[in-house]
């Protein structure tokens, strides 16, 4: 099966292509023939051209975070429009764009308010994974097939919602831009919008994958002057200093727990605390890194569905803050083009996140490096 081919000839049209469908959890990918309907009012159809692999997805797959199934996964992509419905204005077919699972609608009471980011037609909280209307554009097998966070990139062509897709600058490279719509916003606004760190300060990152290195160079830009990266895998370390980590631990290295060795080498705990894996261990221990009177402990990892964070509540009544943040408290229309348009001037090293990229049928490759831990995030190229 040849992949689809964008042209005016399709506009209208059903399009059958190939996607990744998740049938099941706790089972691999299967690489499907799908058929794809055209955009309805105020959508666009989109042919992807890359998709970064998050841990999220992940988490689908291994059935720790539920959302409905079958569905086509993946909700960081960069593509080109192929097509669009009535009333679309803000993007024409042949734009450069990036697939985000968080909308922005721009009339809602999140959208209008100066620092709300999680826009109430967003599908991520509760999801039901299908378009605004109850219905599907993917079938399968003669089988509706459910979307995934309203974008599952995941696919040679989606559809989307007009107010989830970011229009962005012609000359961006769509191989290298996807992780734009996920990885980098979520950790780099963690650090300069969420926690705002200030120069000179101590900074602890739990976790050293796409999202956690995204915090390092958030945490690098605002003027952090230590920052300390944790994580079991120690082959993410070089890497990590490399992105600007000053010191890297393995929990597994020390016999007591991770928080006591973080206050012991800060002195008072840190000034800043970030949480990119998303297990409620980590949170807590993200936490009691963090100073006791003035620290700030950011949560940005998914959690498993159902989980619940517990701790004692003097943990906080001694002045701690404990945060979390959606795709690090960005506006996605009006801030994402932003962000790429400072990689493009070089002010966010985005490529340096990108361990591994692979053709789009080698997914499950791509799974089995995000599973095993050896890549930091990779790209599927359509």
């Amino acid at each position: 099966m040849k992949p689809a081919k964008l042209s005016v000839e399709t506009t209208g049209k059903v399009i059958i292509c190939r996607a990744a469908i998740a049938w099941r959890s706790n089972a691999p990918l299967s690489i499907e023939e799908v058929e794809v309907d055209p955009p309805k009012a105020g959508e666009v159809r989109i042919k992807v051209i890359s998709s970064g692999i998050c841990g999220t997805d992940n988490h689908i797959i291994e059935g720790t975070l539920k959302t409905p199934l079958p569905a086509i996964l993946g909700h960081e992509g960069a593509g080109v429009v192929e097509s669009i419905g009535e009333g679309v204005s803000s993007v024409k077919p042949g734009d450069k764009v990036l697939l985000t699972a968080v909308p922005q609608c721009r009339k809602c009471d999140s959208c209008l308010h100066a620092k709300g980011n999680c826009c109430l037609k967003e599908d991520i909280f509760s999801p039901v994974g299908l378009m605004l209307d109850g219905t599907s554009r993917f079938t399968c097998r003669g089988r509706k097939v459910h979307n995934f966070f309203g974008t599952s990139t995941f696919t040679e062509y989606t559809v989307m919602h007009e107010i989830s897709v970011v229009k962005i600058n012609d000359a961006a490279p769509l191989e290298n831009v996807c992780i734009i719509a996920c990885a980098i916003p979520t950790g780099y606004g963690a650090a300069v919008n969420t926690a705002q760190v200030t120069p000179g300060s101590t900074c602890v990152v739990f976790g050293l994958g796409g999202v956690g290195s995204a915090v390092v160079l958030g945490c690098k830009a605002a003027g952090a002057a230590r920052i300390i990266g944790i994580d079991i895998n120690e082959g993410k370390f070089a890497r990590a200093k490399a992105l600007g980590v000053t010191d890297c631990l393995n929990p597994r290295n020390f016999k007591k727990p991770i928080q006591e060795v973080v206050v012991e080498m800060t002195g008072f705990g840190a000034d800043f605390t970030f949480e990119a894996i998303g297990t409620i261990e980590t949170m807590v221990s993200a936490l009691e890194s963090c100073n006791l009177s003035y620290g700030v402990c950011v949560i940005i990892g998914s959690s498993p569905t159902k989980s619940q964070l517990s701790f004692d509540p003097i943990k906080l009544q001694s002045g701690r803050i404990l945060k979390g943040c959606l795709l690090g408290e960005y506006k996605t229309r009006d801030h994402i083009p932003l962000l790429v348009n400072d990689y493009m001037k070089k002010k966010i090293d985005v490529d340096s996140v990108i361990s591994h990229k692979l053709p789009f049928i080698k997914i499950k490759e791509g799974f089995d490096l995000l599973q095993s831990g050896k890549c930091i995030r990779c790209v599927l190229l359509f």
